[in-house]
């Protein structure tokens, strides 16, 4: 379907106004009149046409003053105008051209012609306004291609463009015409409609074709030496911008290709100055976006920092004021049994021991919960860490608390990273405190410590052949207060491994577990390298 194009004419005739919004409304166009110049300019300001019909005479601004001031605005210069005249004889249409019109009619010519200028002229039109100040082009000589197979004519075409300041260059048919317009970029190519080997009409098509694949537009002027109307509609049907007969005084085809050079020119121009408006439109929108995204996320920073730290300290608070009572239960709890055991019967004592029980429960869940709040709170302190010795060191502390317990421990010998030696002193002293607890029940314990590649990253672990876990509660291991296994099975409170979880994100790293019940688990975690270590000092080294 044609899309409805907005034609907007300028003529003071009242009568030949009506006629042509008749002729151009049943085409499917929406037409918009002005009476004067002065009205047409305040019409352009309001909205922009596909295409000006002018009348050279108007009361005021003459047709050719209104074409001069459109086309020195940049929103408006990329219109197409054609320029109407009653006037008999071709006298005005050099001066019409020159000041700015694309095509020049009479306006006793039939109204099959008028549309198919008008169609022609539609077909290029570009509606789309600049807002950008008005830039230069980069001037350059236009190259004009003339294909024709008279020799004479060819050599007094070329004479008569090149006095104007064109490089012209001839192709003796159009086969010929074609090769050069594939090898050689042409502003310009006018072709003879009658040649022998390939008539105008066929060279016109490929060069419609060809305009698909290059990056360059040409404008097409259609030579003919008898002008027909059916060889016009034919011309300008299969593609060529103009249709001018041999026979015409030489000034106005000088005129017809200086319109239609600087009609290509103009909309190459506006071209260029679209493609930077959107370049700078996406890169504007690019830094918004970025911008926003910044300060939406320095925000969320800011108040998830603020969070945390409310969170941590009302942690703090509470964790140490419920120790101070704790104490004092365990201690008269304690008390008690020790002064008054005689006054009080077996299941007395024993409900104190429990009641002793459960407050040191009680107490180590406080002081977990105020481990973790630390972990969170401290700041991070980058160095470079032996962790086999901060391995060895927590192994010789377990020996010590439960020295009848015969484990079989292998530490990879100089296993190093870039982290906080505190914090992962409190990751090893988990992952291995955890490890020498779940192998409690073990035949033959075996607990390991060391570094591999996984993916090209160094990945520590700690390995057990312990107790294990089902990978289907894998989830829950590092959520604080989530325990696999019952007190009955092995003590803890469930705070260990969400601190290790905590310890291993401040530093840019991930930790995970793999396990299988009575088979054993493997915790492994990631600390990224920084640029001044070399990735295979953390490799360890035996």
């Amino acid at each position: 379907m044609e899309p409805v194009f907005q034609i907007l004419i300028v003529e003071d005739s009242e009568t030949q106004a009506l006629q042509l919004r008749y002729l151009l409304e049943e085409e499917g166009w929406a037409v918009v009149r002005a009476a004067t110049g002065e009205s047409a300019l305040e019409e352009l300001y309001r909205q922009r046409p596909a295409l000006i019909i002018a009348d050279f005479h108007l009361p005021g601004i003459q047709g050719d003053e209104l074409c001069r001031r459109i086309r020195m605005n940049v929103d408006t210069r990329g219109i197409p105008i054609l320029m109407l005249t009653g006037e008999k004889g071709a006298g005005n249409e050099p001066a019409g051209l020159d000041s700015g019109a694309d095509d020049y009619l009479s306006k006793s010519v039939s109204s099959e012609i008028l549309l198919v200028r008008v169609r022609a002229l539609l077909r290029g039109s570009n509606t789309r306004s600049s807002i950008l100040a008005p830039q230069e082009s980069s001037f350059h000589r236009a190259r004009i291609l003339a294909i024709d197979d008279s020799p004479t004519y060819l050599l007094s075409l070329a004479a008569a463009l090149t006095s104007e300041g064109y490089e012209v260059i001839m192709a003796a048919g159009g086969l010929e015409g074609l090769e050069q317009i594939r090898r050689e970029a042409f502003d310009c190519v006018m072709v003879d409609l009658v040649m022998p080997d390939m008539d105008g009409i066929e060279v016109c098509r490929h060069i419609n074709e060809m305009e698909r694949t290059v990056s360059h537009s040409m404008t097409v002027i259609m030579l003919t030496a008898c002008e027909t109307r059916e060889d016009m509609t034919r011309g300008l049907e299969a593609g060529a911008d103009d249709f001018v007969g041999k026979s015409s005084d030489m000034a106005v085809l000088k005129a017809r290709i200086r319109a239609l050079l600087r009609r290509k020119f103009f909309q190459e121009e506006n071209r260029r100055i679209r493609e930077q408006l959107l370049r700078k439109e996406l890169e504007a929108t690019e830094a918004r976006a970025a911008r926003e995204l910044s300060e939406a996320r320095a925000l969320l920073v800011g108040e998830l920092e603020q969070k945390n730290k409310e969170l941590e300290a009302f942690s703090y608070s509470v964790s140490h004021d419920l120790r101070a009572p704790l104490r004092t239960i365990d201690g008269f709890s304690n008390a008690l049994l020790e002064d008054h055991a005689t006054s009080l019967d077996a299941e007395g004592q024993d409900y104190l021991r429990r009641v002793r029980s459960a407050a040191q429960r009680m107490g180590e869940l406080i002081d977990d919960l105020l481990h973790l709040s630390q972990v969170g709170r401290a700041s991070l302190r980058r160095g470079h860490v032996d962790l086999s010795a901060l391995a060895h060191a927590a192994v010789t502390e377990l020996q010590r608390r439960t020295p009848e317990r015969q484990v079989r421990v292998l530490i990879d010998d100089r296993v190093e990273a870039d982290a906080d030696r505190g914090l992962l002193q409190v990751v090893l002293e988990n992952l291995l405190g955890n490890a020498w607890k779940f192998t409690a029940t073990t035949t033959g314990p075996i607990i390991e410590f060391g570094v591999a590649m996984r993916d090209g990253v160094p990945t520590y672990f700690v390995r057990d052949n312990g107790a294990g876990f089902d990978m289907t509660y894998v989830e829950r291991l590092f959520s604080p207060f989530q325990r696999l296994h019952s007190d009955k099975e092995f003590s803890g409170t469930g705070i260990g491994l969400a601190t290790v979880h905590r310890i291993v994100e401040r530093h840019g790293g991930r930790v995970w577990a793999e396990g299988e019940v009575n088979k054993g688990a493997t915790f492994l975690w990631t600390l990224p390298l920084r640029a001044a270590m070399g990735e295979t000092s953390l490799v360890s080294r035996k």
